[in-house]
């Protein structure tokens, strides 16, 4: 008995939590307003609130939805990645449009900004103050309405994460709304929603699953339930990339199975997405487009998964052109710094505790000036 006591007390584990439902297949989105109809039944007099990539502006696709005119469509602007000042904008919008009433559900149609987007609005509509204050982790207090995922791109694991990310430009800081409540409770995967994604696109997004698998699996702070989904992730994102056609319909199918199970074994990533969250910061690049040019400077941390990466590059044709950190004024280079050193618990994953003995200013700065 006091052995298994003395256990108890030492080990500190955490109670997981996943998506509730999901769904996969070709036209699977023609499924939703059955997946709405117990929703709606149980909230009659409520709306439901649609978060669209603008993208899909008066798009055929969106009337497959099945959206309701008493519904809220919002259209989410996604030439930029969700700020906390975006992500106050659009809470404000649909608190105007409830005017005191309940969302019967929230639903997400689009990509990784479109979906953290959703998910950190829902998480306003139920808990008081501002998108800054839940920057974090286990920060909100109280459950979201009920929310579906219709990711239109796969890679980042958003469908099925537990995060929300958002840039804090007060703070100079890119970090997630993480919460159990962001969670999504019901995820539609359809393959065919991704058919006229742009090729670069494609890739830059769908090759964020392969950063962050390889990422939690190199680092100090495993989970064997995580490295199952990471593995299985890393094996398919080679498979889909190292193909002749990454875009075919198999491989559309795989990369959303890829990004769901990636996006479970995202917990801690490394060096990739520190690097990458500062040039989304400080030079407005996105997310998956900041995580290649990061890799594309680390081969001496992560030799293998550079090596594979270059190879996938090399066979989908995808040109990630040079320069972007030249000629910045010396402002903007610290600022790189200080917005990639923040990230402490990615890289004391990698590095340890000493990270920034090893990352020292100037070598961070020169990983930046080599890209």
């Amino acid at each position: 008995y006091d052995d298994e006591r003395k256990i108890r007390e030492v080990a500190m584990y955490r109670n997981a939590k996943n998506v509730g439902y999901y769904m996969i297949g070709p036209d699977s989105t023609d499924q939703l307003f059955d997946l709405m109809r117990p929703v709606r039944e149980a909230n009659p007099d409520s709306p439901a609130i649609w978060f669209i990539d603008h993208f899909f502006t008066n798009h055929a696709l969106v009337e497959r939805l099945n959206i309701l005119e008493w519904d809220m469509r919002v259209f989410v602007d996604t030439s930029e990645e969700p700020t906390c000042e975006s992500v106050d904008k659009y809470t404000e919008q649909v608190k105007h449009f409830l005017n005191g009433r309940k969302a019967c559900a929230l639903l997400a149609f689009g990509g990784g900004s479109t979906m953290d987007t959703c998910k950190c609005v829902g998480n306003l509509l139920t808990n008081p103050g501002k998108a800054a204050d839940y920057q974090g982790w286990d920060l909100v207090k109280n459950p979201a309405p009920y929310k579906i995922a219709v990711p239109t791109l796969s890679g980042t694991g958003s469908e099925s994460s537990r995060t929300g990310i958002m840039t804090n430009h007060e703070k100079m800081l890119k970090l997630g709304m993480n919460s159990d409540f962001s969670l999504f409770d019901q995820v539609v995967l359809d393959p065919r929603l991704a058919e006229t994604v742009p090729r670069n696109q494609y890739f830059y997004t769908g090759i964020d699953t392969f950063m962050h698998c390889f990422e939690s699996l190199t680092g100090n702070y495993r989970n064997k339930v995580v490295d199952t989904f990471a593995e299985k992730s890393l094996e398919l994102s080679e498979k889909i990339f190292l193909s002749d056609d990454m875009m075919s319909p198999d491989n559309r199918e795989l990369l959303m199975i890829a990004s769901y199970n990636g996006g479970q074994a995202a917990g801690f990533v490394g060096i990739v997405h520190p690097l990458s969250a500062g040039l989304s910061v400080v030079l407005g690049i996105h997310h998956g487009m900041a995580n290649c040019y990061a890799l594309s400077v680390l081969e001496e941390f992560y030799p293998k998964p550079y090596e594979v990466f270059m190879k996938m590059m090399e066979k989908q044709k995808i040109d990630l052109p040079k320069g972007i950190c030249k000629n910045l004024t010396d402002k903007q280079y610290d600022a790189l710094y200080e917005a990639s050193i923040v990230h402490e618990k990615p890289l004391m994953n990698r590095l340890g505790e000493d990270y920034k003995k090893i990352l020292t200013k100037e070598k961070v700065i020169d990983l930046f000036k080599k890209m």
